[in-house]
């Protein structure tokens, strides 16, 4: 290739991706090199992109068509063939997942920091998605980083940008590179799995209410086609439906603290009938009644337990995953309906493997994820269409239908307590403390709770039998009951201590009391077992969920 230019760099400290790829601040990835260094190691550790195909997306935070200009010159330079870019540089995480599968790419770039804030001085993330559609595992991240730490050069063209806002085929080098409709293939899926004529009706009917927050983040162009244009939903169904750099500087997290204009929207005799909302690059979802509020636990169950009503899931399901912190819901659906549960840890690259062996076709995390077998990521706009199926089959509320749910499975409160930004060091010892009194509480009594077990948890995965260790520390009680510390990996700047707290109530006459109340008994044990106060000098959680 004649222009093709080798340029001399030295490696960053820190470029190890996390459980959702690298994530630093945007100032961070416009270090000179600093972005040109973690795509050359992609390609140096993946050699299947020569001569291949490479799809190339992100969430339209700021940085997000200057990167994808570098990562296209970059790839031409290190000889793939083709390269699939969403129009304006816009593709979801699941799209991105859908576009692999679909047109059997070697892989993908996904440019997001998820539900983190975006603009100039917030946050940046870049990713690689293997030829499944899904995360990169650990065995990939893992030789990317060490690629990392001893780069010495990296390979791109002398091509002026190219106009990314425009349908249509271009040449880079000699790389072909396809601006495609960022929406479309995604939709095309959607209705393959879906009762669209079910849903379409249910809109026509004039008795049903929705509103769909896309928080200024990347599925707004799609829930606007897929809602208002392809299911008739009425003009401004969608709310936020604009993409901006900086979301319109608010925080694209779908729960009930930075979506508060959704929360209110369902709430009283004059809110609608549901509400949904996703994150900044689409894989999340948070799902509402009217004056209720669906917890992703919960969700994953419900969805579980009615698969059999949807188009797509009529045949049944082969099995059910959910991450280790998700409550135990699921696990309940999956005995009833004679299938397998698995446990796995935080990070949607571990339910891969169980996908592509057809272990299981419904997966979860407690943190806003669901998905299935039909893309590789978790999917906010598919677990939407899922609810909006099920209500136009059931025709019940969504509070009825969770009730429902709960009257036959018994319910599982559940919630997240979120201490952001803490000092890494204090939120180390912190968790240094609790492994150290983990031999000591087996027996242990806490007011009426007897601790059963106590562990870091370790998980072996049952195709590959890879092992990840140190994936957050547990402590079951002989009721069922068990409280969850981990540290969050999705931050860019200081320690995010999650603890994760349920209790199982079989008793239908108790199901209605507030979460925070029936739950005291054990955040009260969570909080002196880990002595928070006095280890982060915080006495209140960030955020609740």
């Amino acid at each position: 290739m004649t222009d093709r230019k080798e340029i001399a760099t030295t490696p960053f400290d820190g470029q190890k991706p996390g459980t959702s790829g690298l994530r630093k601040k945007v100032k961070v990835f416009q270090q000179p090199h600093y972005l040109e260094n973690f795509v050359q190691a992609i390609f140096d550790t993946q050699s299947v992109l020569n001569n291949g195909c490479l799809v190339v997306g992100g969430d339209g935070r700021f940085y997000n068509r200057e990167a994808i200009q570098i990562i296209l010159r970059i790839a031409a330079a290190n000889g793939v063939a083709t390269a699939l870019v969403g129009r304006g540089g816009i593709l979801s995480t699941p799209a991105v997942s859908c576009v692999i599968r679909k047109y059997h790419a070697q892989g993908g770039i996904v440019l997001s920091a998820s539900h983190n804030p975006g603009g100039a001085d917030e946050d940046f993330g870049i990713k690689f998605n293997v030829a499944s559609g899904g995360p990169a595992p650990e065995i990939v991240t893992d030789d990317i980083f060490v690629r990392t730490r001893s780069i010495d050069r990296y390979f791109t063209i002398a091509a002026a940008p190219l106009d990314l806002d425009l349908l249509g085929e271009y040449q880079l080098g000699d790389m072909k590179v396809q601006v495609i409709d960022s929406v479309a293939d995604y939709a095309e899926l959607m209705a393959s799995l879906f009762n669209f004529d079910a849903i379409r009706q249910l809109f026509e009917s004039g008795a049903f209410r929705m509103r769909f927050d896309a928080m200024h983040a990347v599925t707004g162009p799609y829930a606007v086609e897929i809602l208002e244009n392809i299911l008739g939903a009425e003009p401004g169904t969608v709310i936020n439906g604009i993409p901006l750099e900086d979301f319109g500087g608010g925080h694209p997290d779908p729960n009930l603290v930075h979506a508060h204009e959704l929360v209110a929207l369902a709430h009283g005799s004059d809110g609608v009938d549901f509400a949904a909302a996703s994150d900044g690059d689409g894989d999340r979802n948070m799902i509402l009644g009217n004056d209720f509020f669906v917890t992703p636990s919960d969700s994953l169950a419900v969805l579980a337990a009615n698969a059999h009503l949807v188009p797509g899931y009529h045949q049944g399901i082969a099995g059910i995953a959910r991450s280790m912190p998700t409550s135990q819901a699921a696990d309940r659906v999956a005995a009833a309906l004679g299938v397998d549960c698995y446990e796995t840890p935080t990070g949607w690259k571990f339910f891969g493997n169980l996908l592509d062996a057809g272990r299981i076709t419904l997966c979860g995390e407690e943190s806003f994820g669901t998905g299935s077998h039909h893309v590789r990521e978790k999917d906010g706009l598919w677990a939407v269409l899922f609810w909006l199926n099920l209500l136009a089959i059931k025709r019940q509320s969504v509070g009825a239908i969770v009730r429902e749910h709960w009257q036959r499975f018994g319910r599982n409160y559940y919630t997240r307590h979120d201490y952001e930004a803490i000092n890494s060091t204090a939120a180390d010892g912190l968790m240094h403390h609790l492994h150290t009194l983990l031999p000591t509480l087996p027996q242990r009594v806490f007011g009426n709770y007897t601790v059963a077990y106590a562990d870091d948890f370790c998980y072996v995965d049952p195709i590959d039998a890879s092992m990840s260790t140190g994936q957050g520390i547990r402590i079951g009680f002989t009721d069922g009951s068990r409280i969850v510390f981990r540290l969050s990996g999705t931050g860019t700047e200081g320690a995010t201590l999650r603890i994760y707290i349920e209790q199982y109530e079989p008793d239908a006459t108790r199901h209605e009391r507030p979460v925070q109340d029936a739950l005291q008994p054990l955040i009260t044990i969570a909080r002196e077992l880990a002595q928070i106060e006095a280890r982060t000098e915080r006495t209140a959680p960030t955020v609740i969920t």
